[in-house]
């Protein structure tokens, strides 16, 4: 029998023949090539607060995590985030068999999907989505059904904020329309990436009405929990009537804490879809960060104050980065919640957000991201482009400079 080759057959399965290197790896080795500014990329330039980074230096002395943790999490930190759940939000989850620690919430949406999707189950997801949602549902042999939300035509300015009022909407009628007999599940994210679209109160109550009518799960990203600005409000999904026993929802650390390479996340849910979700999780990692899981335990717990404080630094970048993008001719949704600012680039000329993208480093010394790579439909996002403005305010300051003289 002939030996088969890679020419014969494609080494990588067609679930993920779609899914190359990613663009934030391409874009941050232009950053580094070209010594731009990053602002592609959503990792903060600095450390979250130095007694939490002090809290997993002290676990690893005392040898806390240094071997393999509980397959759940360390019980620690699934009782602080059953606190914090109890505290912010009125949600009680007993952290014994309703909270389960992962590697990043990238790890939880992976094993949630991989849990509970059988192949060729429908997963609505609102596009734009991360991109990693994409990979989750191939993986699990799902079909994605992307429900778009378009840029509405207000556009009151704000000179203060430099940016305008105009929102991503999401057209519920058309979510409804896309539910079928074969959709499973929906995958939600608010506060939103790419976007910075919060899904307000009827928004939200219209989706819980939809998934209790047509017994749907609901799997929802709520990682940026803690970055909301202005007048709006995150709202826990599984708080609304009959959304608790069928909602997974997501938090992590990484952004509300800003050490995203701790890679700590959580999945709170009824003890059945926990259940459903370790038994998955456990073949992907088993666990990880053991000593960083005792930190999170006790940066979960920090006062109010706290992520008051990180809530309003992160509103100030956002209105410095989003008045210098305005002063250098973009058109700039100004964010509800994230710490992303969408453009849009045709004030400029331009209409290709990937060559812009491209050509944006040798041009102006700045690394963005593309939204197009965040859409199934790719010239629904052709134009749009996507900054980071978790990064120091003389860092936002440079890049709002380099950006106004390349214009």
């Amino acid at each position: 029998m002939a030996r088969m080759t890679s020419s014969a057959r494609p080494l990588l399965n067609r679930r993920l023949a779609e899914f190359g290197t990613t663009i934030f790896a391409e874009m941050s080795a232009l950053a580094t090539s070209t010594g731009s500014i990053n602002l592609g990329q959503g990792f903060p330039d600095t450390d979250g607060p130095e007694e939490i980074r002090e809290a997993a230096v002290r676990a690893l002395r005392d040898g806390r995590g240094n071997q393999y943790p509980p397959g759940p999490g360390v019980p620690e930190l699934r009782a602080a985030v059953a606190a914090h759940q109890e505290r912010r939000y009125g949600l009680s989850y007993d952290p014994d068999t309703e909270v389960l620690v992962t590697a990043g919430a990238t790890e939880a949406i992976a094993a949630a999907l991989l849990a509970l999707l059988e192949p060729g189950d429908e997963v609505i997801a609102l596009e734009p989505y991360y991109d990693s949602y994409a990979a989750s549902i191939a993986m699990a042999g799902g079909t994605r059904v992307p429900v778009t939300l378009r840029p509405d035509d207000a556009a009151s300015a704000d000179t203060a904020a430099g940016a305008s009022h105009r929102r991503f909407r999401l057209d519920l009628d058309e979510l409804r329309d896309a539910v079928t007999d074969r959709t499973r599940l929906l995958l939600l994210n608010t506060p939103h990436n790419p976007t910075g679209t919060v899904l307000t109160r009827a928004e939200l109550t219209e989706i819980a009405r939809l998934a209790v009518e047509r017994d749907l799960l609901v799997v929802t990203d709520e990682v940026y929990e803690h970055l909301v600005f202005d007048d709006a409000e995150h709202i826990p999904l599984a708080t609304l009537p009959g959304m608790r026993e069928r909602t997974v929802t997501i938090g992590s650390a990484g952004k509300t804490f800003s050490f995203t390479g701790w890679k700590v996340g959580w999945v709170t849910a009824p003890p059945a879809l926990v259940g459903a979700v370790r038994s998955a999780k456990q073949f992907l990692t088993y666990v990880a960060s053991g000593p960083f899981q005792y930190a999170v335990a006790e940066a979960l717990a920090l006062p109010d104050d706290y992520f008051d404080g990180f809530r309003a630094d992160m509103l100030r970048k956002r209105d410095v980065l989003a008045a210098g993008l305005t002063d250098a001719g973009f058109s700039v949704f100004r964010p509800q919640g994230t710490y992303f600012i969408t453009t849009d680039i045709r004030p400029l000329g331009e209409s290709d957000g990937f060559a812009f993208c491209r050509a944006l480093p040798e041009r102006a010394g700045v690394v963005a991201i593309p939204n197009a790579v965040f859409y199934d439909h790719r010239e629904a996002g052709a134009p749009f482009v996507r900054f980071a403005f978790c990064k120091r305010t003389d860092v936002l300051e440079e890049a709002s400079r380099r950006l106004k003289a390349a214009w």
